[in-house]
């Protein structure tokens, strides 16, 4: 790490954030995140991202950087009680560490707390059996009072969780002389609100069958998908492109990405992805080239759109006959091509085959997306991804200007009557907001993450463009001053190679959200959906859904002095109880447009329930590995 980023506070420091409309970020607009969910006829334009995403989105539900540091005994008290065989495995070694000398400070401790144990042990039971008192007479009386047997109860219970923190700690400092190891998510202050929802039932079921290859014949013709829209959209379209090959027995050609779009991103293929990875992890799958066969080099490809959500049968009927006929053929659309339920389970786990392991992005995006997820986690604190959607194209889309200034809400009135393919010029913003339909505002987020328990110190990565408005900002980083993006928390130096490219940076954000301790997202988009749907693959990890319609009732009620504080905050965590990302399956919906998206939640697909005997087997494995890790 260079000196300029050696820590967080200068990576900030050199960076300065400022208020309002300085608040930028070197990434896309709302435009990346066009939503996929809506019917694209085969024509030769689609709809701009903004308003497929808005529209999807609608009806839904100057920091100085804190390092906090917790002495051990204090960090421990938050750690729930180990399991009971690490006490029985610490008392077969305990007499081997008397005796070699090993451990001093470790077995100070125990001791210690042993003897405080057992002396409150005494004493608990001296009071169950009369504590002696005397009375005005001098004459020995008999009391016991439940408030001292409580205290003596509370002494051993806090007492026997804290010595096996305290042991493990001390053991991990003395094995590996360093404090950069990461903590498990449970040691984090009020773990509740870091930790992931259960999932143990729950388990990945991409695995190819061993016996089941991809077949020698003959391909029928090549297909050269042009991915459109921002990079999470195409994202997931080269995906289903993938599974349409492997339906109609083509091979595939490396997809040519989107440059005409909102951001005008020139970034090929290979600038972005692992493109030999990609082939690779896929041969199996599908036949993948990096180009036209010389034998089809000068053919001139057929143009088709296919049909959005279509099924098998459409790719196997009409477009496999096309594809016969003329041998090449290009897809000048990719987004929702395919249908997100209603296919054969091999054709949903070649999309997440797809998607988790074959999609990769270069080692140079990779690498320091891991650098700036490092910064973020300084210290061993966890952090948030916020998928922050207050920025100007999308506001002026959905005719939201709640908290924004008269003049400011004209620039976007204007911003719309001049976009021409946006059809509703004339927008309720008020009454829109009230509906759910709206953006929530920076103020309204630092509220949001304050009732859910978020402390005012929590680390905070902002995922998105340019925040519109010249204070929106102001109110957010009262309550959270450690606010970061890639543009601060990565030197000018690391920046320089990617600032050009708007994919490449949101690719940089894609990795920090996806390893974020939580991810939360205040309006739909296509972002949201990849990022949410990666997470619930690779364990079902935090990931928060705010119900704006409820939501904004309660923050307009709280801000007229309806409720208080107390009450708002106990119906904000009643309302997200069961909207952290925990598992549930996916459903047909009785529209493919307002269905949920096949890669915002791939259950059932790619994630399968375990057994009970192999859910057994999981936490007998878990136990093995405690019994290892203390034997070490």
């Amino acid at each position: 790490m260079s000196n300029a980023a050696t820590t967080i506070t200068s990576a900030v420091a050199a960076t300065p954030l400022q208020g309002g409309a300085t608040f930028t970020h070197q990434r896309r607009r709302v435009a990346d995140d066009s939503a996929a969910d809506y019917v694209h006829v085969a024509l030769d334009h689609a709809k701009n991202d903004t308003e497929s995403e808005a529209e999807n989105s609608s009806g839904a539900g100057n920091g100085v950087y804190q390092l906090r540091h917790h002495p051990t005994l204090l960090r421990s008290a938050s750690v729930r009680r180990r399991q009971s065989e690490n006490w029985v495995l610490y008392a077969r070694e305990f007499p081997q560490s008397l005796a070699s000398g090993k451990h001093v400070g470790r077995t100070a401790v125990v001791i210690l707390v042993m003897m405080m144990m057992f002396t409150a042990c005494l004493g608990y039971l001296y009071l169950l059996h009369g504590g002696d008192t005397a009375d005005a007479d001098g004459i020995i009386v008999t009391t016991t009072t439940e408030r001292d047997i409580t205290i003596i109860k509370n002494i051993m219970n806090v007492a026997a969780p804290d010595v096996q923190n305290v042991i493990s700690e001390l053991s991990e400092s003395e094995s590996t002389g360093s404090t950069g190891k990461r903590r498990p998510v449970e040691e984090f202050p009020a773990q509740e609100i870091w930790m992931k929802p259960k999932s143990e039932k729950f388990r990945q079921c991409i695995e190819r069958p061993k016996n089941r290859h991809r077949p020698k014949s003959a391909t029928n013709g090549y297909i050269l998908p042009h991915a459109n829209g921002g990079l999470n959209q195409m994202r997931t379209g080269i995906c289903d492109m993938v599974a349409i090959a492997k339906i109609m027995n083509a091979t595939l050609v490396l997809p040519s990405l989107d440059h005409a779009s909102f951001w005008t991103d020139p970034s090929e293929f290979k600038d972005i992805f692992d493109w030999r990875h990609f082939i690779e992890a896929l041969r199996d799958d599908v036949e993948i080239i990096e180009k036209l066969p010389a034998k089809y080099a000068g053919v001139k490809p057929v143009n088709k759109a296919p049909v959005s959500w279509s099924k098998s049968s459409y790719y196997r009927g009409p477009i496999l006959s096309l594809l016969k006929k003329y041998k090449v053929i290009r897809f000048t659309h990719t987004d929702s091509r395919l249908a997100n339920n209603g296919l054969a389970p091999s054709i949903q786990r070649v999309r997440c085959r797809a998607n988790y392991e074959a999609l990769r992005y270069t080692p140079e995006i990779e690498e320091l997306g891991k650098k700036l997820v490092n910064r973020l986690r300084e210290d061993n604190e966890p952090y948030i991804a916020l998928h922050l959607r207050y920025e100007k194209d999308m506001l002026a889309f959905t005719g939201c200007s709640h908290s924004l200034t008269s003049a400011e809400a004209e620039e976007l009135r204007q911003m719309r009557l001049s976009v021409r393919h946006w059809k509703d010029k004339k927008i309720n913003g008020k009454e829109k907001r009230l509906q759910g339909g709206c953006p929530m505002t920076p103020r309204e987020t630092a509220v949001f993450l304050k009732a859910m328990g978020y402390p005012s110190s929590t680390r905070i990565y902002i995922v998105a463009g340019e925040i519109y408005g010249s204070k929106s900002m102001d109110a957010f980083r009262v309550e959270y001053p450690n606010v970061f993006s890639h543009s601060t928390l990565a030197t000018r130096e690391e920046l320089e190679p990617f600032r050009r490219y708007q994919n490449r940076l949101a690719a940089l954000d894609y990795i920090i959200a996806l390893e974020s301790d939580v991810f939360v997202y205040t309006y739909d988009g296509n972002m949201a959906k990849a990022v949410q749907g990666h997470r619930r693959f690779e364990g079902f990890r935090r990931t928060i859904n705010p119900d704006r319609l409820n939501f904004i009732r309660l923050i307009d009620s709280l801000d007229k002095k309806s409720i208080s504080w107390d009450k708002f905050e106990a119906e904000v965590k009643r309302l997200h109880k069961k909207r952290i990302g925990a598992p549930y399956l996916r459903e047909a919906g009785p529209s493919t447009r307002l269905e949920e998206n096949f890669y915002a939640n791939p259950f059932p697909g790619c994630i399968c329930e375990r057994s009970q005997e192999q859910v057994n087997r999981q936490q007998f494995s878990r136990r093995a590995d405690l019994r290892v890790a203390s034997q070490r």
